[in-house]
């Protein structure tokens, strides 16, 4: 990964070595600070995760070089960082309270919620997104972010409500995907129909929805985008429920024309909803049934394969790309088998350092 190889998992990878309380190769600490050194403040929580990772080794190796002072760098600390601390350390502080006192992270948000930026705002939410599974305690100060000012926070809400199991946001959601989407028996077998809404009325827009680029030059367009979204934020359960079959039979359901925009949407969905279920089901019809197609399904494959469970890649788990499989396929497995790989031998192949 230090050389270029899927840069974008390692994150994911330092997370696992931290997890599981190991240390990187010395011979790697070098490479690791820099790439840390290069990507920061883009991406602060790689240069927590690469100081953490490095141990003993990238502390010494930052007192022999100047621009990996970021691992030892002094920085305020407990509740100093919060009141004292620059943009970063806010953040540090703020995901190291949500992930041993969520209630308490919570309510510190909400107490700095009026003073605070339309960006720190945003910052808040994020934070959210990234630590714990939320509960119904964090659902009034999502519900009430709704109706923010500012559309990145009013993004971040949405997204997240959508995540919470039993939210109001997703009730409201399922029941415009019930009205969206039915299953119908015909002469060529069962299939999915699509009755996308009509319009995005204010109710939607407060839920996050909105009508796609170009809103107005064609009405199907904006109907599409609107099934696309109203999917991304619907339960799942609630297809499951409604159409009594499990996600495997559903995405394997004949829509037409509407097949990438369910792709997409139920893709969004079951990552922002974590269900590990959907995720291999998705895949799975990307390899075996209709092939992704368009550059949005070739994307929602990339992110199923970089966040479903690595499991997924391991020996004979998935099948094998079809000759002239299309790239976005070929890429997926990769990817998957990587991560299996990459998991497989931090659990094997290191030791506590």
């Amino acid at each position: 990964m230090l050389s270029g190889e899927h840069p974008d998992l390692l994150t994911e990878w330092l997370a696992a070595v931290v997890d599981r309380g190991v240390r990187v190769p010395a011979q790697l600490v070098p490479g690791l600070l820099d790439r840390a050194r290069r990507v920061s403040p883009a991406d602060p929580e790689l240069r927590r995760l690469a100081a953490s990772a490095g141990g003993p080794r990238a502390r010494w190796l930052a007192g022999l070089n100047a621009e990996w002072t970021f691992v030892t760098a002094d920085a305020p600390a407990g509740e100093d960082a919060w009141r004292l601390g620059d943009a970063g350390q806010r953040r540090g502080y703020l995901t190291a309270l949500r992930a041993t006192d969520p209630g308490g992270a919570r309510d510190l948000i909400t107490a700095s919620w009026d003073a605070a930026g339309a960006a720190e705002r945003a910052m808040f939410l994020s934070v959210l997104a990234a630590g714990p599974a939320l509960g119904p305690a964090d659902e009034p100060l999502l519900e009430g972010a709704l109706g923010d000012r500012a559309d990145d926070v009013r993004s971040w809400a949405a997204y997240l409500l959508a995540g919470l199991p039993g939210s109001a946001l997703g009730r409201r959601m399922a029941g415009r995907a019930r009205r969206s989407l039915r299953l119908e028996a015909g002469p060529r077998g069962t299939r999915l129909i699509a009755s996308p809404p009509a319009e995005c009325d204010a109710s939607m827009r407060r839920d996050g929805l909105a009508p796609g680029p170009g809103a107005g030059r064609s009405q199907l367009a904006d109907r599409t985008h609107l099934l696309l979204e109203v999917v991304a934020r619907t339960p799942l359960r609630t297809w499951t429920d409604s159409l009594a079959l499990g996600p495997a039979a559903i995405v394997a359901v004949l829509s037409g024309d509407w097949a990438p925009v369910l792709f997409v949407g139920w893709s969004r969905a079951a990552i922002a909803q974590r269900n590990q279920d959907w995720m291999a089901a998705l895949i799975n019809e990307a390899l075996t049934g209709r092939p992704p197609a368009m550059p949005a399904e070739n994307g929602a494959l990339s992110q199923l394969a970089r966040r479903a469970d690595p499991a997924i890649g391991a020996p004979d788990a998935l099948a094998g790309p079809e000759p002239g499989a299309p790239l976005a396929v070929r890429a997926a497995i990769r990817v998957l088998r990587f991560r299996y790989e990459m998991l497989k031998e931090l659990d094997v192949g290191y030791s506590h350092g």
